[in-house]
């Protein structure tokens, strides 16, 4: 079948370009040019990267999210391409979750950022490519209204929900019992639990599969990450939280297992490499050759599979118990974690601390059914608050 022709190709927004989601992204742009199109980019504060992959890419639309670096970019607008509209702080980021010329918005900005523009992008009919866990922890509620009421579609971007994602394709959702995440189990996996009370920041970031950034790192050596995971999952596909379980899987090459009621399981499978998850987001529905190799079947040993102890890993506890309170119950948990992760990173506590800060928070805010969104963020503040005040009581 011929390549598309080059107004027939799809535009894209990519908020979180200098990230390592940002920087799979480019690699897939790079490789697929006659298919798609970078039209508007933005980043937190890395200004001169962003130039560098304006020029790369001829981008005319770019924000910055930092207002010392929005300054330091506008005063050096000669690095970028002529004619370059330069935006900056959160309202820049959602200019351009609404540039008229763009199709799909894929969101990689970390944390709360991210939540403003993936709304914008849903209202403006644009079709969201979702990489920012915390944004559908915090708000799935409000994110799936505002999609459904637009008609917007939502590409999910993490591995193992793209891999739900292509498995539940021609399938009603009645004939679906259960579906299984996929958890490497992180740096500490092998790990005698004595070990764990000694464990350094460098340690947590020596991650056996991926090549991920710091606090993403961190979450999946406490399972953290599949905990958030869990949570997404039971917004992206409508199910009830006994519908959504994890399994540890060592070679991170089987993303997900989706049961049906017959008993019968699909599973998707490719490399641990971000590019195969995004360039399904940003296709969607074609297909093309990939940007990596694909698995070689006469090299790959074996697949293995274990349960998940919770004991080990209260943090996937804590957060399907989350997921069973509901309210606003996701959102303290992530606020403390994301409080806690950051601790453990500058050396103010403990690895195993960690789960405590969270737990504590969770029983120090209380839950509600959120009204609107203002209400959901006045609770991660005072998550936030109620963790870092907990710092000093766990510190040792």
């Amino acid at each position: 079948m011929a390549a598309p022709s080059q107004s027939l190709r799809k535009r894209v927004v990519l908020l979180g370009a200098t990230g390592s989601i940002g920087e799979n992204t480019l690699r897939v742009l790079a490789a697929h040019r006659d298919r798609l199109e970078l039209v508007g980019i933005a980043a937190r504060a890395n200004w001169e990267k962003l130039a560098a992959i304006a020029r790369q890419f001829d981008v005319r639309h770019v924000g910055v999210f930092e207002n010392d670096a929005f300054a330091a970019a506008r005063a050096n607008l000669a690095a970028f391409p002529a004619g370059t509209h330069l935006v900056g702080g959160l309202a820049g980021l959602v200019e351009l979750a609404r540039l008229p010329e763009a199709d799909t918005v894929l969101v990689a900005v970390v944390g709360t950022t991210g939540l403003e523009p993936a709304l914008a992008a849903l209202s403006a009919g644009k079709d969201l490519a979702l990489a920012s866990k915390e944004i559908l922890v915090l708000a799935g509620k409000f994110i799936m209204a505002e999609a459904r009421k637009h008609g917007a579609k939502l590409l999910p971007v993490d591995s193992e929900h793209n891999a739900v994602f292509q498995c539940l394709e021609g399938h009603p959702h009645a004939g679906v019992r259960r579906i299984v995440l996929t958890a490497s189990g992180g740096a500490f996996r092998d790990w005698p639990a004595e070990r764990l009370a000694h464990v350094t920041p460098a340690d947590a970031l020596k991650h056996p599969n991926w090549a991920m950034g710091p606090k993403i790192t961190v979450d999946s050596a406490t399972l953290a990450n599949k905990g958030l995971e869990l949570i997404e999952a039971q917004w992206l596909f409508g199910l009830r939280p006994e519908q959504c379980t994890a399994v540890l899987h060592p070679q991170s090459i089987v993303h997900c297992l989706v049961e049906f009621t017959d008993g019968a399981m699909l599973a998707q499978l490719c490399p641990p490499s971000m590019t195969f998850p995004i360039q399904h987001a940003l296709l969607h529905p074609a297909r093309a050759p990939g940007v990596d190799s694909a698995l070689d079947f006469t090299k790959l040993l074996g697949l293995e599979f274990r349960p998940v102890d919770e004991d080990r890993f209260p943090l996937l506890r804590l957060a399907r118990q989350t997921m069973a309170a509901g309210g606003v119950a996701p959102a303290i948990y992530n606020a403390a974690n994301e409080v806690a992760v950051a601790a453990f990173l500058n050396g103010q506590i403990p690895f195993l601390a960690i789960p405590r800060v969270v737990e504590h928070t969770l029983a120090t805010i209380r839950n509600f059914e959120p009204d609107d969104l203002a209400a959901v963020l006045a609770t991660d503040a005072d998550a936030r608050r109620a963790a870092a005040a907990h710092l000093k009581s766990v510190s040792s």
